[in-house]
């Protein structure tokens, strides 16, 4: 079984015993994703009463149930199961599934995770001999359908490389069955999958090639802080050496894997004899975002039940999530006069280069970096993101917030901004839609068995852009993203020249349903 692990979850590796500084208050502090500020007043965020989830091979201990439980009381998880049925005592607890747990939901006063409050719901995969992706998918589907059915989030710190996949000549086409579960599932069960996103030689692919979720690299610390990648990530672009073994292990067709970066090289968790042990690989990024999931969530419950007016059930969209933390990630810090719009972090590439100096920045066809996606998560800026809430294209809306709306093809909607923007400041706009999979349901039950399989229908092309009200072409062409096989747009431009701007969502191709649902998050800096 240990032999197997090492092929399924996300670059582990582990270091000697430490003491203090601990890192996994690094990575949830104000040197990472600055979610400790959320957890203190005026905010009080914790993650109380959202659902959030976790697949693995095995699964976290739980109290009152396994004896592992009794050497780390930190470690709250509120269900376990073995694949679709409750966990047998000491069945398949494994020290990397209690490690990645620990990340989501520690209320530890030394170790604290991101959301130590959020009910956390766990499945053993157990064994793969014989089953693999089909149960794998079972596991997700029992953990969506948690908490009454509203789990949130879904943390897959583990995945199949391509050489166990059944189908002759796998690639990452986005169909591995795994893969197709997974953007069936947050389509149906409105979860948000963060999913750890290394990849080559060795690596753990399916289903990095998922259209609806957040794949997610990891990153170092420099001069204290965490804002370089790490080289455990191995997805890199196909050339040099490596050419041929890193184009067999990367999405085709243009497609970028990496949505987002969280910190994941020596963090400080508890091992299962309840020692302090520093862990790296992406498996310990994928769960910052989770966590960092419920902590917004909290909020966005908050609001609904004090009656806001600009809050709906909207919020708890997997796809307005997924616009607001890639839009609100790091790329290069404020220099101090929010031209940057008040970024925290610049984030380095493996070659000590930014955001800014790669293909994302430079050519509208490509949203994403190929290594860092749009940047490093951080949730606090992913709060100022959220907390402005919900604004219709029916009349002016403020310089930051976001919307879930639907656009039919061949139209626009527009999205005036009720100021003129600052030019030479940067502007931050990223969409996000779901690929359409439906389920081949044999028997008719609305759920998943083993030996059912899934549709692929495709995925409706849609662009965004920052148009001057006076419709000027060129700026129009500066502040645009126009890809044609990504299911999510992002823009990181500069303001051309200060003026009033609108914001148009584009239906540019029809694949499958002719009204395409979406969500998109904006940040601007007015000129005041």
């Amino acid at each position: 079984m240990r032999k197997k692990l090492a092929w399924l979850i996300g670059g582990l590796t582990f270091s000697g015993l430490i003491a203090p500084v601990l890192a996994l208050d690094t990575s949830v502090g104000e040197a990472g994703i600055n979610a400790r500020r959320l957890h203190a007043p005026p905010y009080n965020l914790l993650g109380r009463k959202i659902g959030i989830g976790q697949v693995e091979v095995g699964r976290p201990s739980k109290f009152g149930l396994d004896k592992a439980s009794s050497t780390n009381r930190a470690l709250s998880v509120y269900g376990v199961f073995h694949r679709d049925e409750p966990a047998n005592a000491n069945m398949f607890v494994d020290a990397h599934a209690a490690m990645v747990a620990m990340i989501m939901v520690s209320n530890d006063k030394r170790l604290r995770g991101v959301a130590p409050e959020a009910r956390l719901y766990a499945s053993a995969v157990g064994s793969l001999r014989g089953g693999g992706q089909p149960l794998e998918c079972i596991s997700s589907q029992h953990v969506a359908l948690q908490n009454g059915g509203d789990v949130r989030a879904i943390n897959f710190s583990f995945g199949e490389p391509l050489s166990r996949d059944p189908r002759e000549n796998p690639i990452l086409d986005g169909n591995a069955h795994l893969t197709r579960c997974i953007d069936w599932s947050a389509r149906v069960h409105n979860v948000l999958y963060t999913i750890a996103g290394n990849q080559g030689g060795g690596g753990i692919p399916i289903p990095t090639d998922n259209f609806n979720g957040i794949n997610v690299a990891s990153t170092m610390k420099r001069e204290g802080e965490y804002r370089k990648l790490d080289f455990s990530n191995l997805s890199d672009l196909p050339i040099g050496i490596g050419r041929l073994l890193i184009e067999r292990e990367i999405n085709v067709g243009g497609r970028r894997s990496i949505n987002l970066v969280a910190p994941g090289n020596q963090v400080a968790v508890y091992n299962l004899d309840g020692a302090v042990v520093p862990v790296t690989g992406t498996s310990f990024a994928a769960p910052h975002v989770a966590g960092s999931v419920a902590l917004l969530q909290e909020f966005g419950d908050r609001q609904i039940k004090a009656d806001n007016p600009q809050w709906s059930l909207d919020s708890r969209r997997s796809e307005v999530m997924r616009a607001v933390l890639l839009n609100a990630a790091d790329k290069v810090a404020d220099p101090g006069d929010g031209s940057f719009l008040g970024m925290q972090h610049t984030i380095l590439d493996k070659d000590n280069l930014t955001w800014l100096d790669g293909d994302a920045a430079r050519d509208p066809n490509i949203p994403l970096d190929i290594e860092m996606g749009t940047g490093q998560l951080n949730v606090f800026r992913a709060y100022q993101q959220f907390s402005p809430g919900q604004w219709s294209p029916t009349g002016a809306v403020p310089p930051v917030g976001w919307d879930y709306r639907s656009v039919n093809a061949g139209n626009v909607q527009e999205y005036v901004l009720e100021q003129p923007l600052a030019g030479g400041s940067r502007a931050a706009i990223t969409l996000a839609w779901q690929r359409r999979v439906e389920l081949e349901d044999a028997n008719g039950n609305e759920l998943y068995d083993e030996g059912e399989s899934f549709r692929d229908r495709g995925l409706n092309d849609l662009n965004i852009a920052l148009v001057p009200i006076d419709g000027n072409a060129a700026a129009t062409r500066t502040c645009a993203s126009t890809s044609a096989v990504d299911s999510v747009e992002h823009i990181f431009c500069e303001v051309p020249q200060t003026g009033r701007y609108k914001i148009r969502v584009q239906y540019e191709r029809q694949v499958n349903e002719a009204e395409q649902p979406y969500a998109i998050a904006w940040w601007t800096k007015p000129n005041s």
